[in-house]
Order: C-alpha cells, then sequence, then structure tokens
C-alpha cells in the first residue's frame, strides 16, 4: 500500500534528507525533511502516516521498502512491527528499486525540483520539495490497473503449456535465423 524511500539534496549551507512514502491506491504523498536518514527518521516517516486515517485503524498497512540501511533485515521488521501492529514490511529485491513506486516519485522530484542544485540555504530547499508535494497531492491521479488476476492466470496456463522442450526447439530456430 505505501511504499519509502529517501533522496537528499545540498545547498550552500548543508544537506537535507526527503524522506517520503507513496499511498498509490490513492495517489498521496507524505513527505518530510530531516538533517540525516536512518532509524530514527524513517520511523518518523512511519509514525506520520500511521497517526493519520485510514492507517491508524486498518486491518494492514503493506510498506514496500527497498533494502537501506534505516529499514533493511528482520529487525527493521520486527521494530516496525512492534512499533504498529498493522504495518507489514515488504523488502523490493536487491537491484530492483525501480519496481518501487516511490522511485518514480523520486525520479520526477529529482528533474523538476531539485534541478539545477543552485539554493542559497536548506529552508528554499525545504519550502521547494514542499510546494512540489502540495502540487502533486492535488493532481496525481491513482493509477487503474487493467491486468486482473484473471488476467495473469491465463497468462500462467499459456506459459505451463509450453514444456521446457518446445523452448528449447524455439531458441534453435531463433539462433539459426
Amino acid at each position: 500500500m505505501t511504499s519509502t524511500a529517501r533522496r537528499s539534496s545540498a545547498a550552500a549551507s548543508g544537506a537535507l534528507a526527503y524522506l517520503a512514502a507513496d499511498d498509490v491506491h490513492c495517489a498521496k504523498v507524505f513527505g518530510r525533511c530531516e538533517p540525516k536518514t536512518g532509524i530514527v527518521p524513517f520511523m518518523a516517516l512511519v509514525a506520520q502516516v500511521m497517526a493519520t486515517e485510514p492507517y491508524a485503524s486498518v486491518k494492514r498497512v503493506f510498506w514496500i521498502v527497498d533494502n537501506g540501511s534505516s529499514h533493511r533485515g528482520k529487525k527493521a521488521i520486527d521494530r516496525l512491527a512492534k512499533a504498529f501492529p498493522n504495518a507489514v514490511m515488504v523488502h523490493t529485491p536487491v537491484h530492483a528499486s525501480w519496481t518501487n513506486q516511490i522511485e518514480i516519485f523520486f525520479s520526477i522530484v529529482q528533474r523538476k525540483v531539485v534541478r539545477p542544485n543552485d539554493f542559497t540555504d536548506l529552508t528554499q530547499v525545504r519550502d521547494r520539495l514542499r510546494a512540489f508535494e502540495d502540487r502533486y497531492n492535488a493532481t496525481a491521479q491513482p493509477f487503474q490497473w487493467k491486468f486482473t488476476t484473471s488476467d495473469l492466470d491465463d497468462l500462467l496456463a499459456r506459459l505451463d503449456r509450453h514444456t521446457p522442450a518446445d523452448r528449447q526447439e524455439e531458441s534453435s530456430v531463433a539462433l539459426a535465423a
């Protein structure tokens, strides 16, 4: 349900970490600026989201995360579950952060908000990030998936009809061509 990640941006007076969570069902981003990344800032982002409805009262909230150090491994899973019993952490495969929907948002932030990186102070960076987040939340629409579970079942059935010998034969024909 929610994806998390972070990006940092620099200004003449230092650096700022922008952490964000994306509710992919309603196209809403929750962001916060912190002086650095780590477990405490990550858990502050989680608390920010989980304190609001519907996340505070629903049965489960899935947090899709990459393998960043602030939310990697069993300790991170246990820490999240202890703090928020209805939160479930799910890790993307290593080197597959591109499958994490928040990465799309961060790529837009990188191209449209913090580049060129010519800020004179961190207040400018924070203000620009907050303004973009507000605009994004006002205009973004959830993506309407058209690929259904029935489509998946059909695709898997078609794949199952091909035997390994068929695949070998197809590969040999392609190589010969």
